[in-house]
């Protein structure tokens, strides 16, 4: 308990010279100080006043008069000797403080709220940085914005007497754009709107803005997810002019277009796709050979040749670069004319593909391939269920031909494993709404055989690819192609989870690259239904770097593949659509290599995308999650804890998977501090814990809509 009492106070005395520091102009007394630093000031009034008496004897701080304590101006000086200037991208909190994501240093570089300048987050700007203290993060402070990353923000109109300001909904916008009231636009007083940035003058404590856009009524569920896409710049609708541009392909395949295809029209071909969806882009087909093996063909439409490059139609396509899936819709990449009718594999009808043809035996190994343009014509449209209940049954319409292409994509997938993928089965959340886009219930999409099967081939169809340009034959140097990769774990992040896993009576390697899949893999099956199973998926995937597009191969880390691309989804992703065409341009032997450097542009703008489509979807999941559970105020739901911060314990339900936070300053049994190396929070005096992925019991205690926030409150 001593030694306890001594880490507090230690860490007591640090966190207010850090608050000294970021307020040098501020007098404080005791309980101001003990305000700003704690959930709780009554538990540390008494430590405290110990700390401020001692830092001023150090002359860290003056007192200026009894009981009233101001920086030392010679620490303020020292804290902000010049330092080296560097660039990055500042990552803004809630709180108004910043980090900076930077290249130059290992580590990302603390800002304080009165140090981010006029910084928004996502700007990219420069930072001069203080010398570093001893066993403490990098700070610094902005001194230029090289690039405003957002010029438009989304949220509540609020008008007062002579001028007005728009409440950003996003978090990481820690202030309000004051808008004059001419600059209105016609906006109402709590409409939610899109206000533009304007300026921000200096001195001024805001932003100044004008209203582009008003959106609607908060709570209406078009004005919601209108104001999800508008947040990430992301489109609602074509614009007419390029509907018409799509509307006028012909739709009719032209004889000498067929004749220069393969032809697998009478060969049994088939889609599985989710019940609901409208564009098939991926077929497979199975024939038997006269020698006893198999030709799988994976199929793909063929949009490449419907979407010519350069044209208006791909510019929009390129803008857009994915398809963005929302709880209540999709937008497409692509006119519904080409997405869900010229490219769509619909049954009995004839459809230009690009294929992968491999042939193999019944256990799955593969003896030759080939790569070309195809004309098909499928038999059946399926969805997953009705895949699944042939697969458990073994009987159904063209059971042979599916058992047969699961039995071989099961035996793929055990190989695949064996070499080192990894194992992630995470359920998806869907929602079941009504006619006014409310949900009224919640299932979970399931990674059951039927998708697995999929998923098997699209994976062989896309490393097929990649290695057909990417790996050498003969060449000094491989021909310039669209890569998907994974890097490594991060090292940091995986020393840490190997750590804490040695603590549960886990072992991992993390010596090689086979090793470290094999660890993984082995503890996410040993701790399958064990209590730990939770934290242990939760901090194993936090330790995954992200996967992105690149021209510079460097694997597939989850994958365990050399070489993979992503080939089989060209109606709703672009980078599939460049490898078609780089592909079939290759096949052709058009090019001996195309230029990189215009291709590395074009992956990094879309993995930029996918990541904003990726936070939308997010974000749309977030808002039916909190509208599900708006009138369940009260209920008592089973949880396990997902996330650990200094603010208080995420919560997921267990039978809905929606997250919310149970506030640490409402438990109200203790002072709770955060021990982030062990990712728990324990009671100060009852040393009680609550840790990642316990178990535990909350009560809904308020749904925030306009936040997209659920706060819990822990039921004892």
């Amino acid at each position: 308990m001593v030694k306890k009492k001594q880490e507090t106070k230690e860490n007591l005395k640090d966190r207010i010279k850090e608050l000294f520091l970021q307020s040098p102009k501020t007098k404080m007394n005791y309980k101001q100080v003990a305000k700003r630093i704690t959930q709780d000031p009554a538990l540390e009034k008494k430590f405290v006043s110990g700390i401020l008496s001692k830092l001023s004897k150090e002359k860290f701080i003056i007192e200026v008069y009894k009981g009233k304590y101001i920086l030392n101006p010679k620490e303020r000086e020292k804290s902000r000797a010049p330092g080296p200037i560097i660039t990055g991208t500042v990552d803004m909190k809630q709180t108004g403080k910043a980090y900076l994501l930077t290249e130059d240093l290992l580590e990302d570089v603390k800002i304080s709220s009165n140090n981010t300048n006029t910084a928004l987050h996502g700007d990219k700007v420069k930072v001069q940085l203080f010398p570093k203290r001893k066993n403490s993060k990098p700070e610094g402070e902005i001194i230029e914005i090289l690039e405003r990353k957002k010029t438009s923000f989304v949220g509540i109109v609020q008008i007062h007497k002579s001028f007005a300001f728009l409440i950003p909904d996003n978090k990481a916008t820690p202030v309000d754009i004051f808008i004059p009231l001419e600059n209105l636009n016609g906006a109402k007083n709590g409409q939610k709107a899109i206000a533009k940035f304007l300026e921000w003058p200096q001195n001024a404590k805001n932003p100044f803005g004008e209203i582009s856009k008003v959106l609607g009524q908060p709570g209406d569920n078009e004005v919601e997810i209108h104001a999800i896409l508008s947040e990430y710049n992301l489109p609602y609708s074509f614009d007419v002019s390029l509907e018409k541009i799509a509307d006028k392909i012909p739709e009719n395949i032209p004889r000498k277009e067929i004749s220069n295809r393969r032809d697998y029209r009478e060969i049994f071909t088939i889609t599985i796709d989710p019940e609901d969806a409208k564009d098939f882009d991926d077929a497979l087909s199975i024939e038997k050979t006269d020698n006893g093996f198999y030709k799988i063909g994976i199929h793909i439409a063929d949009v490449s040749h419907y979407v010519q490059e350069d044209s208006p139609l791909d510019e929009e396509a390129y803008n857009r670069a994915t398809s963005v899936y929302l709880v209540d819709r999709v937008v497409p990449m692509l006119p519904e004319k080409l997405s869900n009718k010229l490219c769509s594999l619909r049954p009995n009808e004839e459809k230009l593909t690009f294929s992968v043809e491999l042939t193999m035996d019944e256990k799955g190994k593969i003896t030759d391939t080939w790569i070309g343009k195809t004309i098909i014509k499928s038999n059946r449209r399926f969805n997953y269920e009705e895949v699944q209940e042939i697969i458990e049954n073994e009987k159904g319409e063209y059971s042979e031909q599916l058992l047969l292409l699961n039995q071989i994509a099961q035996i793929v997938r055990k190989k695949r494993m064996k070499n080192g993928a990894l194992g992630f089965d995470k359920k998806e959340v869907k929602f079941k709404l009504d006619d006014k886009g409310h949900p009224i219930s919640v299932h979970f999409k399931e990674q059951k055989d039927a998708h697995k099967l999929v998923e098997e081939y699209m994976l062989l169809a896309n490393k097929t690819v990649a290695e057909r340009i990417g790996r050498p034959r003969g060449r000094s140097k491989p021909k310039t192609f669209v890569y998907r990769i994974h890097d490594i774990p991060n090292p940091d992040k995986l020393n840490t989870l190997a750590e804490f896993v040695a603590k549960l009576g886990y072992k991992m390697q993390t010596d090689t690259r086979r090793n470290i899949s094999k660890s993984f893999n082995n503890i996410l099956e040993q701790s399958s239904g064990k209590g730990e199973e939770n934290l242990i998926e939760t901090l194993a995937i936090r330790s995954m770097a992200k996967a992105e597009y690149s021209t510079q191969n460097i694997g597939h880390y989850g994958l365990a593949f050399d070489y993979y691309t992503h080939f089989t989804s060209p109606i709703r992703r672009y980078p599939d659509l460049m490898v078609h065409r780089m592909l079939h341009a290759y096949l052709n032997e058009k090019t001996s290599s195309l230029p990189a450097n215009p291709y590395e542009e074009k992956c990094v703008h879309s993995t930029e995308m996918e990541v904003k489509a990726q936070n939308a979807e997010r974000d749309s999941v977030k808002l039916k999650q909190v509208e599900f559970l708006a009138d369940k105020i009260g209920e008592r739901y089973d949880g396990v804890i997902s996330g650990i911060s200094k603010w208080g314990l995420f919560v997921e339900i267990k039978e809905n998977k929606c997250e919310g936070m149970i506030r640490l300053r409402d438990l109200s049994d203790d002072y709770y501090y955060l021990d982030e190396d062990n990712f728990q929070v324990i009671g100060h005096n009852s040393g009680r814990k609550f840790k990642l992925g316990d178990d535990i019991a909350i009560i809904i205690k308020k749904a925030n809509l306009l936040r997209k926030e659920l706060d819990f409150e822990l039921a004892e």
